[in-house]
């Protein structure tokens, strides 16, 4: 069994103009969605052996705010990326676990199209600021998982927690 952690970047800030999109910051709603995003993991012993998160200032600090220790890899290329080019580095794991860390429409779509039913949360398809799916798949590797083939276990997003 293979477990899939979708999650889009907590809430940025625009209060610099003068920032490039990249380096846009967490603005502080997105720091306590963060945080409790990663206490949610911890109250529910989900822990991602790896995450592959995009390289942009708000996937990074989102990635600190969540508190976990996990092996991380930096992948630039995750910046707005499609979910096919998502899917074609969680295809070279090898973890049981994985966290992909970025951001919409691609995070979106991926949850989209890799979801066999999605779930009854009414923010799933809009996948807001630090939702998180959480997506198991009857898989033997990463590579070889299709279209519709994960069962959503969880979806949850900061106000689901009571943080904004």
């Amino acid at each position: 069994m293979k477990t899939l952690l979708l999650l889009r970047h907590a809430k940025s800030s625009w209060d610099d103009f003068t920032l490039d999109d990249h380096d846009r910051p967490l603005n502080a709603r997105g720091r306590a969605g963060a945080k409790a995003i990663g206490d949610w993991l911890r109250a529910e012993n989900i822990a991602p052996q790896r995450v592959l998160c995009s390289t942009a200032k708000r996937t990074v600090e989102t990635w600190e705010g969540l508190g976990l220790t996990s092996d991380i890899k930096f992948v630039p290329s995750f910046y707005h990326a499609h979910p096919e080019a998502m899917q074609k580095h969680l295809g070279r794991e090898s973890a049981e676990t994985v966290m992909l860390i970025g951001h919409n429409p691609g995070m979106a779509a991926l949850a989209d199209q890799l979801i066999a039913e999605p779930p009854k949360h009414p923010r799933f398809f809009d996948f807001p600021t630090a939702s998180l799916a959480v997506v198991d798949f009857d898989a033997a590797g990463w590579d070889s998982i299709k279209a519709r083939s994960g069962t959503a276990r969880a979806f949850v997003t900061p106000a689901d927690l009571k943080t904004g």
